[in-house]
């Protein structure tokens, strides 16, 4: 009898895209579900109850010989499996999708990003930007461009991310794609302008030193255009020192981290 619940099983599970599925919707332990697979064990009175439930059979009905189940099967209207319940944020993340793209149109594009480093104290970084728009959406990629000693080959760090436009705040969250140890945010304020050229707010990160203390940071992003030399904006990307005239007295002097006084928090200046 237990050969053939075990045949009977395996046949019901062939009408699923894995094993797996089906362990991960019986909130089942894959180790155990496969020794009822294989025929050694019987599942309790109550796992038994539930699988027939899932599967949509009688509990004496999976208990029969398995070539008398097997036409059982293929003679009944075929049992459909029920759609896998929605993550419980996917109506939310739905709705931020609906009302968080529109508005970004007229940022796609390319930019310089600016800020002070984390990872290196008292120098300014600049990175490349790319943002662009597939399917509805607005992602992006940031890439770093750092070379760690002179005539040493450049590392180049991805960033991935989305963007959203909310009530006049633009949002970016991104993850370092080739590690997946490092997420980044920041709030820009958008350009009321018809053109964009700069725009400036706050990022907060993870510095790349030993002690990946988190930090937040004044930025500029630079817009450059929708098309660009890529390989030669990357050449100007990397770490410049506080004073460097090579990065704009404007943009320096907008990164600079310094709290006013009268302010009680870190604060995004225009």
């Amino acid at each position: 009898m237990h050969d053939d619940f075990a045949r009977n099983l395996r046949l019901l599970c062939s009408y699923y895209k894995s094993i797996a599925e089906v362990c991960r919707r019986l909130n089942v332990n894959r180790p155990q579900f496969n020794r009822y697979l294989s025929g050694r064990y019987r599942p309790s009175a109550n796992t038994l109850r539930r699988f027939c439930e899932f599967f949509g059979v009688d509990e004496h009905e999976i208990l029969l010989p398995s070539a008398q189940f097997e036409r059982l099967v293929q003679v009944r209207p075929r049992h459909t499996p029920a759609p896998e319940p929605a993550a419980p944020e996917a109506p939310h993340l739905a709705q931020l999708k609906a009302i968080g793209t529109a508005g970004l149109d007229k940022y796609l594009g390319y930019y310089f990003e600016t800020y002070r480093s984390m990872a290196c104290p008292g120098k300014i970084l600049r990175t490349l930007v790319c943002l662009e728009q597939h399917g509805g959406r607005v992602y992006y990629q940031r890439t770093e461009r750092l070379v760690e000693h002179p005539h040493e080959k450049a590392y180049h760090g991805i960033y991935l991310g989305m963007a959203h436009f909310l009530t006049d705040r633009i949002f970016l969250a991104d993850y370092e794609s080739l590690t997946g140890l490092e997420m980044t945010q920041t709030i820009l304020f958008p350009s009321f302008k018809n053109r964009v050229t700069r725009l400036t707010g706050l990022k907060l990160g993870v510095s790349g030193s030993g002690e990946r203390m988190p930090c937040c940071a004044r930025v500029v992003y630079e817009f450059l255009g929708q098309t660009i030399d890529v390989r030669r904006a990357l050449r100007l990307c990397g770490l410049y020192d506080a004073d460097d005239q090579r990065v704009d007295a404007a943009t320096r002097a907008a990164v600079v981290n310094d709290v006013m006084p009268g302010e009680w928090h870190f604060r995004g200046r225009f």
